[in-house]
């Protein structure tokens, strides 16, 4: 697993390997830089009055870890033959989460731009579901686990109240654009970037479109520096993700000065080789909100 994530680390192309694997007859995605390792099921001590979608904790080389029920956070049947499930031991915003599927299959390597967004005729507001990848005549579900994991502990996700601790903040007229697949995340950032001041923020659902603005702005011949005066993305977006971003407005003539600022839950030591790689001027790992406004000020 690890050498496979080297070389993906090394590569500067818009792609991703995930691990397909599958809740009953449901095949689903999770990008394979998050996971640490799979495992058969092991003991799992149930924790009374826990989160009806968490099945207990477990201890992994002397760490205590909790088990999330995948299942049980799609709202679907639990598994068949659970002696054939697995645990897929993965790292992410800073902590180490277990989640139980019932079988993993094999690793995919793909681009972004083959992941399509969910259509909102069949994304309710509580989806699980973040990008659908069309793969040998199936379609692999991507699913969002920061959201699972905020879910079931709402401490661990952006909270306006770790912008409040800095203190009064006068109101900026700073530019912001913002890339971020979740429409939870985007909620969240708009509601905690505007406590902290800033109000002049274009919101993005993906690279690509972040882009296609930036892109038009320089080709429309106005001053870049005076529509957008910072940039923040998130790593993992369908079509283009955060790197991708990163690299193309780095190599862009009228754009490479625009400061970019990558706030993800993938900031690991390997990943900010890799945000340097592209040219990223900081990097944040989710929820720290409160570190990424202070970057703001600095950068923008």
């Amino acid at each position: 697993m690890d050498q496979r994530k080297g070389i993906l680390l090394e590569s500067g192309t818009n792609e991703l390997e995930i691990v397909e694997f599958s809740i009953g007859k449901n095949k689903f995605g999770i990008n394979v830089i998050k996971v640490k390792e799979i495992i058969n099921p092991v003991q799992v001590i149930p924790i009374p009055h826990s989160h009806r979608n968490i099945d207990g904790i477990i201890e992994l080389r002397g760490e205590v870890l909790p088990v999330v029920n995948v299942a049980a956070s799609l709202g679907m049947q639990s598994s068949e033959n659970p002696q054939q499930d697995k645990f897929i031991v993965t790292e992410f915003n800073q902590q180490k989460v277990v989640f139980h599927v019932h079988g993993v299959s094999q690793i995919h390597r793909i681009s972004w731009n083959q992941i399509e967004k969910p259509s909102e005729m069949y994304q309710g507001p509580d989806t699980q579901v973040i990008g659908v990848i069309k793969l040998q005549g199936e379609m692999v579900l991507l699913l969002d686990f920061e959201k699972m994991v905020t879910e079931i502990n709402p401490d661990s996700g952006i909270s306006i109240q770790k912008v409040q601790k800095l203190g009064k903040r006068e109101r900026s007229d700073t530019r912001l654009v913002v890339a971020e697949d979740s429409p939870l995340l985007r909620k969240l950032l708009h509601d905690t970037l505007n406590e902290a001041g800033f109000s002049n923020i274009e919101f993005f659902e993906n690279g690509q479109e972040a882009y296609g603005y930036l892109e038009s702005l320089a080709q429309s011949g106005c001053s870049i520096s005076q529509e957008v005066q910072l940039i923040i993305t998130d790593i993992e977006m369908p079509q283009m993700d955060g790197h991708h971003l990163t690299k193309k407005v780095k190599e862009h003539p009228q754009l490479s000065a625009i400061p970019i600022i990558i706030f993800s839950s993938l900031i690991t030591d390997d990943l900010r080789h890799k945000g340097k790689m592209v040219g990223a001027d900081a990097q944040v790992s989710k929820p720290e909100i409160a570190e990424l406004v202070l970057l703001i000020d600095q950068y923008a």
